[in-house]
């Protein structure tokens, strides 16, 4: 089971809004005899990759998946039909998918058939491998990232607003190739205005992330990298009902504006993440700058931090900190995270951490 979850790993990025799943098939004296994994959306699924690497050698063995096969017909044909045909006679899965057109009928329709079926071998690793996918289904919100570079006492920017760079390039690389297995980046306007940033991932990663402003107050420049380039890679503003017109230029030259409900503190982030959402945006990155983060923060809705670290000490009382909003008065409320990592990146440090260890946050 623990290599079909690092099988399962390697469509991170290829085939949300699908989950990623692995699969190893074992013949009936308990050798492998085929693995595979969902590779691409639309594609075909582990079990049919891992099935027919095995061939006729899969007949009386086992199937170890890390999600339960489908038994619906959608992109693909059922996972269960290719299962009972190979004449599997066991199969182990992580867990069950709660996918509403699965949710345990597939295998309830194995263990009609005669296959031999358990569930929960390593199910804390897999929920863990797939809590976006899990979240979206119990929620409708996709997975928020929130990444952030600063410096050893925690700024961002010199109090002259000065920024770049305050990472190295090693880390600037693995920012890059985080965007590039997401599908949206999140900024607010003052980032627009301050940095003028492309928001793509180069070189390219499996997916092109959409571009996305928010801006209650619907200000933004007339001319900047997001605008200019809105036709060739997704641009979407979200702005307060109302207010579209500050911005129809953007509309003309190929971004999309939608309204969203506004209130004191700005833009709602519940509506935000409702609408991507609907669109089945599984992993969203929040690049700031600090009040985009503090608002976020404070909706309760960062669900996995990357902060990078740089050996600087830059100093002053008016220079910016990565996080922004109201903020938490006692201590008991602050959040807490799980899974913090550390890691060198280049002369930086990396730490990565997650809301909560393994689950799918509230």
């Amino acid at each position: 089971m623990r290599h079909a979850l690092a099988l399962a790993a390697r469509g991170r990025g290829a085939v949300e809004p699908n989950p990623m799943v692995g699969a190893v098939v074992l013949d009936a004296a308990g050798a492998v005899v085929g693995e595979g994994w969902h590779q691409r959306f639309g594609g075909p699924h582990a079990e049919v990759h891992a099935l027919a690497a095995a061939g006729e050698r899969a007949r009386g063995g086992t199937l170890v998946v890390t999600l339960e096969p489908c038994c619906h017909q959608g992109k693909t044909p059922p996972c269960t039909d290719a299962v009972l045909a190979a004449g599997v006679a066991r199969v182990v899965a992580a867990m069950a998918d709660p996918f509403p057109r699965v949710a345990g009928g597939g295998l309830a329709r194995l263990r009609d058939a005669g296959v031999v079926v358990e569930v929960g071998v390593s199910e804390a690793e897999a929920r863990r491998l797939n809590a976006a996918y899990l979240k979206l289904l119990a929620t409708g919100r996709p997975w928020v990232h929130l990444k952030w570079a600063m410096s050893l006492d925690g700024k961002t920017a010199t109090r002259a607003g000065d920024s770049q760079w305050i990472s190295g390039p090693e880390s600037r690389q693995r920012v890059h190739e985080l965007r590039g297995v997401v599908d949206a980046i999140v900024v607010g306007r003052g980032t627009v205005e301050a940095d003028d940033p492309a928001l793509t991932a180069r070189p390219p990663g499996p997916r092109a992330p959409t571009r996305v402003v928010l801006t209650a107050a619907g200000r933004l420049p007339d001319r900047c990298r997001l605008r200019d380039t809105a036709r060739a890679v997704p641009v979407l503003v979200f702005t307060a009902a109302g207010n579209e017109g500050r911005i129809a230029g953007w509309a003309e030259e190929g971004a999309e504006v939608v309204a969203l409900p506004a209130g004191e503190g700005g833009l709602s982030v519940d509506a935000v993440l409702a609408e991507l959402g609907r669109r089945r945006m599984t992993h969203v990155l929040v690049e700031g700058g600090a009040a985009v983060h503090g608002a976020f923060l404070d909706a309760g809705a960062a669900d996995e931090l990357h902060v990078f670290v740089a050996p600087l000490l830059i100093g002053g009382a008016a220079a910016p900190g990565a996080t922004g909003g109201r903020g938490v008065e006692k201590l008991v409320a602050a959040l807490r995270l799980g899974e913090m990592t550390a890691a060198p990146s280049g002369a930086d440090v990396y730490l990565h951490a997650t809301r909560t260890a393994g689950g799918v946050s509230s």
